[in-house]
């Protein structure tokens, strides 16, 4: 047993279909978006589309990259931390293991293994790559790409506790279950802006790992 914690709930499919979908619908192209600020990601609800304009006006582009570990569980699961309430940004939210590219990453992989080992100890022979996810536009001037990836069991963690307090796995066929994705809204200089929200137990999965784990279902769940 991985010293993350394991719920069980009925998986809504296996593993192995999960991860033949993935190949078979991501790639390793790197968009332009991720570096280039004229291009604004797409989100699909104009609030936000039109915050993240205004964000990308004010501010440089800055290139990040995350690790989506799918853990190849018989019900597989999604291994997620919880971050410092120390640090500057999103301090004590839900995240998935990664941050912002360094000039020394060769690419947004590299950059999203490095930092899965460096906040959790995620060695890198535990995991396979599988594809790029569609670049995340955050409203604190974050391009996020996010790497999905299928992780062999049997890892253990060292978690670098000044970045992150917790680690901990959630069901994959409770974050792909749309039934699961709440919607929410506030206002963000006079617009209404949408958030996806994915509650688990104690946890509030919201934001940014919320609206990645939304485009992950779409992306790879739906028909």
């Amino acid at each position: 047993m991985n010293e993350a914690m394991v719920r069980s709930v009925p998986a809504a499919f296996s593993s192995d279909e999960f991860f033949k979908r993935s190949r078979a619908r991501l790639t390793f192209d790197v968009p332009r978006g991720l570096v280039d600020p004229d291009v604004i990601p797409q989100t699909g609800d104009p609030g936000t589309d039109r915050m993240l304009e205004i964000i990308a006006k004010e501010q440089p582009v800055r290139p990040a990259a995350v690790l989506i570990p799918v853990v190849d569980h018989p019900e597989p699961t999604v291994l997620l931390t919880q971050r410092s309430p120390d640090l500057a940004e999103h301090a004590g939210q839900i995240s998935f293991p990664g941050g912002k590219i360094d000039a020394t990453d060769a690419t947004p992989l590299d950059a999203a293994l490095r930092e899965a080992f460096e906040e959790v100890g995620l060695r890198p022979e535990f995991v396979e790559p599988i594809g790029y996810l569609d670049l995340y536009g955050t409203g604190f001037g974050f391009r996020i790409l996010p790497t999905v990836a299928r992780v062999k069991p049997g890892f253990r963690l060292a978690i670098n506790h000044s970045e992150v307090v917790d680690a901990f796995e959630v069901p994959l066929s409770f974050l792909m279950n749309p039934a699961n994705h709440q919607v929410h809204s506030k206002e963000f200089r006079g617009m209404e802006r949408s958030y996806y929200a994915m509650p688990f137990a104690e946890r509030y999965i919201w934001g940014a790992t919320a609206g990645i784990l939304r485009v992950l279902y779409e992306r790879i769940c739906l028909s």
